[in-house]
């Protein structure tokens, strides 16, 4: 299953990256919030009914669950066990079924051709290494004419402190998604100021990078 041996995988800015997410997974409520991320919910328009989802880093599950409730047939994988202990609980209560895993990005089988649309929101727990990685194994498991729903902290986001992992290495700029995605049609791909309250995770005036790729086939 692993492309990857798991010592290859870089901290991540973290000593132990599993136990730092599971400890802040672990505080009461949910870490990122109930609502999902309002830039997923209004590119998600591009996707065909019933389509066959990924969502990478999914953490708690707002975005996952919130897809599956709109028709889709979500894959959703963490790092951290106790997030995705959580999505599950949720994703019951709701009533809605998604296919949950617990894995790190080199842990992950990242099968050529397998969805029609990739969700990575606020994948920065990356250091350039992993993030290359990441990104190949997102643009793989894409089908030809599937799309790329992208989101995170562009490198302004340094003075904000308003979220993210405060480490510029970590951060985006359009050109860095242009050159980890050569191939990409971009149908978006834009530097944008917003007011985030995304739970106790990102809160306030952000600085965003927001894309959306289509695979060429």
């Amino acid at each position: 299953m692993t492309t990857h041996t798991p010592a290859t995988q870089p901290a991540s800015g973290f000593a132990n990256p599993r136990d730092t997410w599971n400890a802040r997974f672990a505080q009461p409520g949910l870490h990122y919030g109930a609502e999902p991320n309002a830039f997923l919910v209004r590119e998600s328009v591009r996707l065909a009914p019933g389509s066959r989802v990924l969502s990478a880093a999914d953490g708690e599950g707002r975005n996952s669950i919130w897809l599956a409730e709109q028709g889709h047939q979500v894959t959703a994988f963490d790092l951290s066990p106790v997030a995705v202990d959580k999505a599950r609980v949720w994703a019951q209560e709701r009533g809605v079924a998604v296919d949950f895993h617990v894995a790190a990005v080199d842990e992950w089988d990242w099968k050529p051709d397998q969805f029609d649309a990739v969700a990575a929101i606020f994948v920065q727990f990356a250091d350039p290494d992993l993030r290359a990685r990441l990104f190949s194994g997102l643009w793989r498991t894409l089908k030809p004419g599937g799309l790329l729903l992208v989101e995170g902290y562009a490198l302004e986001q340094m003075a904000y402190g308003t979220g993210g992992p405060g480490r510029p290495d970590h951060l985006y700029t359009l050109q860095l998604l242009r050159d980890l995605l050569p191939q990409a049609d971009w149908l978006l791909l834009e530097q944008r100021e917003a007011e985030l309250h995304e739970g106790r995770g990102h809160v306030g005036r952000s600085a965003l990078i927001d894309g959306v790729a289509r695979k060429p086939g």
